[in-house]
């Protein structure tokens, strides 16, 4: 049985990792990795696969730094051909990138079955990208392996048939427990001299894009009062200097951080603020509440179990909430699984070969 992966930015590369590391108990599973290059990532050198533990990609495309339309076709097009070469008898995608539609469509129109990891989500906001191409993606999917109750019911809703919905659990909390066990202090932290911190990330271009979202954020997180780390984007760093805002004192910028010391910070935090997806369920999985600077989110368990708050860019509602929620400690459930979801996805696919 031979699989291809498509894979187009880092955090995908570290969750097909704990399905390449299940897959080492198959030797009759062969892999084939595609990166689309949709992203590029300065920090995905040969270093980052071996700290990682991740397989290198065995075709490396450089569609980034395109229109949506233009990223799309052009990974269509380049997928298309290495299918036709390498003949796999599944494709399979992650998320919510312009990557997974584009394997997913390229899939399809060969007739080669498609699997789609972390199926099922939804913000029930179009406006988003990233929510098209998991509705899309869904649609044409063959394997629909979902994290969540509420996600196979957002599929049932979409009439998709009820046999190709996998309840498998969410491989991120696969990958929080394996890295859990590697993580890495960063060395500037112990210079901060913090006995207590907020962890915060803002990325998303709906904040830093916005003026009075970004003001208001700031003043929220100067408001409460808290010690906080901020690890920042160059370019948001920019967007700030170009509004001519000025970032708070209990507020600590450093630089943008490698996944491993990422996951210390969460750890080591007392309560997490942020617009990030992936973010958001790592603060579960290590126990942390979550303070989302966002309208909407697709974890909507995490919100309707007490888990995630969401603010937006409500300058008062993230102050009082930081305030709040920082006194407050959380229980995990079993909302995502036992952390063996890559194994579940290759038993089934494994099965019904």
């Amino acid at each position: 049985m031979k699989i291809l992966t498509v894979l187009g930015a880092r955090p995908q590369f570290i969750k097909a990792a704990a399905f390449s590391r299940a897959l080492h108990q198959y030797p009759n599973i062969k892999e084939v990795i595609v990166h689309t290059g949709q992203h590029y990532d300065q920090n995905m050198s040969d270093v980052f696969f071996e700290e990682m533990s991740i397989p290198k990609p065995k075709y490396m495309l450089q569609t980034g730094g395109k229109t949506h339309g233009a990223m799309t076709g052009k990974q269509l097009e380049k997928i298309e051909e290495i299918l036709l070469t390498e003949k796999p008898d599944v494709v399979l995608v992650y998320g919510d990138t312009n990557s997974t539609l584009a394997g997913a469509l390229a899939a399809i129109k060969l007739h080669i079955p498609i699997a789609h990891v972390e199926s099922g989500l939804r913000s029930f906001n179009r406006q988003m990208p990233e929510e098209i191409n998991r509705i899309l993606t869904d649609q044409i999917s063959d394997y629909l392996f979902v994290p969540s109750l509420g996600a196979k019911q957002n599929l049932l809703r979409e009439g998709i048939e009820e046999n190709k919905i996998f309840v498998v659990g969410d491989i991120m909390y696969d990958v929080a427990l394996y890295y859990k066990e590697k993580m890495v202090k960063p060395s500037w932290f112990d210079a901060l001299n913090l006995e207590k911190f907020i962890l915060c990330t803002i990325h998303r271009a709906e904040n830093t894009d916005d003026i009075e979202k970004l003001s208001n954020i700031l003043k929220g997180l100067e408001l409460s009062r808290k010690d906080i780390i901020l690890p920042l984007h160059p370019r948001t760093v920019g967007k700030i200097k170009q509004y001519g805002l000025i970032i708070p004192s209990n507020i600590r910028v450093v630089d943008p951080t490698g996944y491993l010391e990422m996951v210390w910070l969460e750890i080591h935090s007392e309560l997490i603020v942020t617009d990030s997806g992936g973010v958001q369920k790592e603060a579960y999985f290590h126990n942390k509440l979550c303070v989302t600077l966002r309208e909407e989110t697709e974890w909507v368990e995490l919100v309707s179990s007490g888990y995630n708050t969401l603010v937006g860019s409500n300058s008062e509602l993230i102050h009082s909430t930081l305030v709040s929620e920082s006194q407050n400690k959380i229980t995990i459930k079993d909302i995502y699984g036992d952390g063996n979801t890559a194994e579940n996805i290759v038993k089934i696919l494994e099965s019904n070969q």
